[in-house]
């Protein structure tokens, strides 16, 4: 009997326990944690779900960005660069009309008065970026012409109204080449490579080319018909060769520039 009751005792326990695990909850991730299986992946799919789309967002913002960013750049840059090229042209205009008043007793003064002007122009530009300052002292060229033509104006019996005239004209040349070049310098390479080079400031170095070169002929016609010795010819001369020189190399420059297609600019060149 005794044994019949241990034996019925036992099953209730088996029983009991066997009821208890079955009612205790499935799936539990770790002890503690109170999440099952689902809940975590249905949690770790909604975490990765906002981070996928907070990638996306971000990317896209930047991509925006990035692409409003290189359309303006080149923009951007040729506004800066004309502003500053015009800002340099101002003062060496306004330097040059100062410097017009000088005049030259001998062709030794002619002499020393280019070195000094050539020396002084390469002191203007120390301030400048190195690519500019080639950009100007190539250009300063016509300008020291120019100057020592004014500047032996009573060695030659006088010029009359006709090389003041002619230099003005050349002085505003210089500005509007400078300010070309400087663009054509400065051109944002990613535009460069798909539509090519800067069409519209190489066209206006070429306008200012075909003009000096019909300036340069007159300069060059009242210099041999002067009434002057050999060695203020000469000099002038050179000035006029230099100055001859400058328009080659703006002229090639712009062919350079038109002839840069890009990898699109084909398409409507």
């Amino acid at each position: 009997m005794k044994i019949a009751t241990a034996i019925v005792v036992v099953l209730i326990l088996i029983t009991g326990m066997v009821s208890a695990v079955a009612a205790a909850p499935s799936g539990i991730h770790e002890p503690g944690t109170g999440l099952q299986g689902a809940e975590l992946n249905e949690t770790g799919q909604g975490q990765q779900s906002g981070l996928n789309e907070s990638g996306q967002g971000v990317n896209q913002s930047q991509q925006a960005g990035l692409n409003e960013t290189g359309q303006g750049i080149g923009q951007t840059q040729q506004e800066q660069v004309e502003q500053e090229t015009q800002n340099v042209g101002e003062n060496a205009t306004l330097q040059i009309q100062q410097r017009e008043e000088v005049r030259v007793q001998n062709s030794s003064e002619l002499h020393e008065m280019i070195e000094q002007r050539e020396r002084e122009m390469n002191q203007e530009i120390q301030s400048l970026e190195e690519h500019r300052q080639l950009v100007y002292r190539n250009q300063n060229k016509v300008r020291l012409a120019v100057q020592s033509l004014l500047a032996a104006e009573e060695l030659v019996g006088g010029f009359g109204t006709q090389v003041p005239q002619i230099a003005e004209e050349i002085n505003t040349s210089v500005q509007a080449t400078i300010r070309a070049e400087e663009r054509i310098n400065s051109r944002n390479s990613f535009l460069r490579f798909f539509a090519g080079g800067d069409e519209e400031a190489a066209q206006e170095i070429e306008e200012q080319v075909i003009q000096n070169q019909e300036r340069i002929q007159q300069l060059q016609q009242l210099v041999e018909e002067c009434d002057c010795d050999d060695e203020v010819r000469a000099m002038l001369q050179e000035q006029l060769q230099n100055m001859e020189q400058e328009q080659t190399r703006l002229q090639q420059l712009a062919l350079n520039e038109l002839n840069d297609k890009g990898l699109f600019g084909g398409l409507w060149k």
